[in-house]
């Protein structure tokens, strides 16, 4: 990374989200200096995805940083996200398999996803074993913290579910 170009991508990332045409005028620059950097390239993706749900432009986005850089430990949880908004179900369970294999990746962020996943296909007791695998990769109090609060919503489901069959 040049110093020209870290400087411009932190400055992106500094305004994000929070002031957005500061943030694409550092990002344009970034990408000026760099157009095969994935963290900008990122960036830009979770601008279109999460600001403006553009989610066709976004994946564009994600999946020329993830070919820029393949161990790119930002991409993926960015990118897989947006896979899950836009409902491509079958393309986010293959990043998040590829993903969990990244050496140095936060397995818990990436196992969260793939509960999240499960959830949506309506697979509640499944959705269970990730947030419970994720509690072995979780390092501070917040998270395990935020751990116990989805397997406690995602029984209730399960409580609903089984109510509602009844």
């Amino acid at each position: 990374m040049t110093l020209t170009k870290s400087k411009y991508y932190f400055e992106a990332l500094d305004n994000y989200p929070y002031s957005l045409p500061d943030c694409l005028e550092a990002l344009n620059y970034a990408l000026f200096y760099d157009p095969e950097d994935a963290d900008s390239l990122c960036l830009m993706g979770r601008i279109y995805s999460e600001m403006l749900t553009d989610y066709e432009r976004a994946k564009m986005y994600f999946e020329e940083a993830m070919q820029c850089n393949v161990a790119n430990l930002n991409t993926p949880l960015h990118y897989i996200k947006c896979l899950l908004d836009n409902e491509d179900l079958d393309e986010a369970e293959k990043l998040i398999n590829y993903a969990l294999k990244i050496k140095g990746i936060d397995k818990s962020r990436i196992l969260i996803q793939k509960s999240l996943l499960l959830e949506i296909r309506g697979e509640y007791k499944k959705a269970l074993e990730p947030l419970k695998e994720a509690k072995k990769y979780s390092y501070n109090k917040n998270m395990v913290d935020f751990l116990k609060a989805r397997i406690k919503f995602v029984k209730n489901k399960i409580t609903k579910t089984n109510k509602n069959k009844k």
